[in-house]
């Protein structure tokens, strides 16, 4: 569990930076340029990232079991998850509907995801990882939000096309994921297959 720890620590410390010291981190960023900037962001981050999915790995071996969710809980999951692939998708297609309305849909995306998984699972590893990941989300998405009021912050009006395509590759991401890749990598069926 230590190395899961140590590896939210220093994922979620990094991807919190804006939220606690947006003012340093310009002034970092000046100070370092754009690309050393972001090199010993992407270091750090993919560092804690590799003690999360290691620390998570050892502590799945050893499980701490706080309570058993209902079997109907898998279903909630599917879902949400689904939602989380949409929104994901509509962080990244150009002037969809989503984005214009939500402003943060990656961060909402990370909110249902840690969300799905916090209610179909039981163990303390999971409430650790995912608890963490949706504590920072609200924070961050709060953050987020401010900022853009402070900065009067607008977004591009969404197109149908736009829409449909963040629909299409957030369904299409989740199936790939759901029936095969989640397993694949994570050892897990989600959809019990």
């Amino acid at each position: 569990m230590l190395y899961l720890v140590l590896g939210l620590v220093l994922f979620l410390g990094v991807h919190s930076v804006r939220i606690v010291a947006d003012g340093w981190r310009t002034q970092t960023m000046a100070r370092l340029g754009a690309g050393a900037w972001k090199g010993l962001y992407s270091l750090a981050s993919a560092a804690g990232l590799v003690l999360i999915v290691w620390g998570y790995g050892l502590a799945r071996q050893q499980p701490v079991a706080l309570w058993l969710p209902p079997v109907g809980m898998r279903h909630a999951a599917a879902l949400l998850t689904l939602i989380a692939f949409i929104l994901l998708a509509a962080a990244y297609v150009p002037r969809n509907a989503i984005k214009a309305r939500l402003h943060h849909p990656m961060v909402l995306g990370v909110k249902v995801w840690a969300l799905a998984h916090l209610i179909s699972k039981g163990n303390l590893a999971d409430v650790v990882l995912f608890g963490a990941f949706l504590l920072w989300a609200v924070l961050d998405f709060r953050a987020a939000r401010q900022r853009d009021r402070a900065q009067g912050t607008a977004y591009a009006p969404g197109t149908a096309a736009g829409t449909m395509a963040s629909l299409v590759v957030g369904v299409a991401a989740w199936a790939g994921f759901a029936f095969w890749a989640h397993a694949w990598l994570i050892g897990v069926a989600p959809l019990g297959r």
